[in-house]
Parts: structure tokens; C-alpha cells; sequence
């Protein structure tokens, strides 16, 4: 089954955890960059990306060449802000026709869970409750083996629902 795997990161938790996915699966990946950066450090970072995420702002990105007829599955792989998901992932999601895909999700936090993240991820998408998810707390600072392991269980779980 062709995957894609599609990413926002902004402090590099999602990409770490989207590069290992990818490569576990051997899966194309697909990084979303708004056009309008969010702030990196401080105060700043958490009031306008959470106020983003909390007002369901879905901004701007800048372009990105895929054809989405290829890829069977897509995991979409995002940090929790403020319990939800990313404003650059809303985006994609409301501007690309995703029927008949297979779906994943993982999330990646700071320690909060992410049910409510993939509860809205769910909710976008049309997804059913089934939906295989993981959530790692910071794992690209806390690399530890088991989540390695989580990820290895993940994909796992991703082959064999593609067999």
C-alpha cells in the first residue's frame, strides 16, 4: 500500500517522529510550512499558536507538488496545541479531497494526551473511532527505546491493515 506521510513540526518532535514512520513504512513524506511563520520561542509561541489552534485558523502554505491518486494511506503527524490539532494540518485537510484514503495519526506532546487531537483529527476527516493512532511525549529530546518501539508497533499495525 503507497503511503504518504504529512507533517507539521515546528520544534522538530513531529519530524523526528515522521521521518522514523516513514522510513519504517518506506513512505513518502509531505512537510506543510505556512506562508506566515509562528512564533519559535516564549510567550509569543504558545499565544498565537494555541489562539490559532483554538480559533481553527487554517492559514496559508506554501505550495507543495503531491498527487495525492497515488497514495492509498496517509499518516498525518502533527504536535498537540492546545489539545487539538495544528492550524497547517486543518488546512491541508480542508483543501485536499482525501476520499477513500486509508488513515493514521500520530502526535507528539509536550505531556498532555492527544485523544482530544485525534478526536478532531476524526472529526475533519470523517473517520472512523478505528483509526490507529500513537501519541509520544517529546521524542525527538527524550529519545528512550521505547518509543522506538511504539513507532515499530505502529507501523506494524499500519502493514498489516494495508495486507
Amino acid at each position: 500500500m503507497k503511503t504518504l506521510v504529512v507533517y507539521y513540526s515546528q520544534s522538530g518532535n513531529a519530524r523526528w517522529m515522521a521521518e522514523r514512520i516513514s522510513s519504517a513504512l518506506s513512505a513518502d513524506m509531505l512537510r506543510l510550512v505556512p506562508k506566515k511563520a509562528y512564533p519559535e520561542k516564549g510567550f509569543r509561541k504558545y499565544f498565537f499558536g494555541g489562539g490559532s489552534a483554538v480559533i481553527k485558523e487554517a492559514p496559508a502554505l506554501e505550495p507543495y507538488k503531491v498527487d495525492l491518486m497515488q497514495y492509498e494511506q496517509i499518516v498525518f503527524v502533527t504536535p498537540v496545541w492546545a489539545g487539538t490539532v495544528t492550524p497547517p494540518l486543518r488546512t491541508f485537510i480542508q483543501s485536499e479531497h482525501l476520499e477513500g484514503k486509508k488513515f493514521a495519526f500520530a502526535a507528539c506532546s509536550l505531556g498532555g494526551s492527544a485523544e482530544k487531537t485525534f478526536a478532531a483529527l476524526r472529526s475533519l476527516l470523517g473517520a472512523a473511532d478505528d483509526v490507529p493512532t500513537l501519541w509520544l511525549v517529546e521524542p525527538k529530546r527524550k529519545q528512550k527505546p521505547e518509543n522506538e518501539k511504539a513507532i515499530e508497533a505502529f507501523c506494524g499495525k499500519l502493514i498489516e491493515n494495508g495486507e
